[in-house]
């Protein structure tokens, strides 16, 4: 039992690793946010850059031919 609780105490107090966790869980959080608003921002971006798209296209006058 003596044993147990030295390798329980010293799993606790081991910060080994640590940094490497905080990355996966900022991570994790990070693709979790980005999967769940991507797809409701998507179809408004799409709209946005057709609208730009479409207003660079029209503004665009091409050169008169040289006679």
């Amino acid at each position: 039992m003596f044993m147990m609780s030295g390798i329980f105490r010293r799993f606790l107090t081991d910060e080994r690793g640590q940094d490497l966790l905080e990355y996966g869980l900022l991570a994790a959080i990070i693709g979790t946010a980005g999967y769940l608003v991507l797809p409701l921002i998507g179809p408004k971006m799409a709209g946005a850059f057709q609208l730009w798209g479409g207003n660079i296209y029209n503004a665009w006058q091409p050169p008169n031919p040289a006679p």
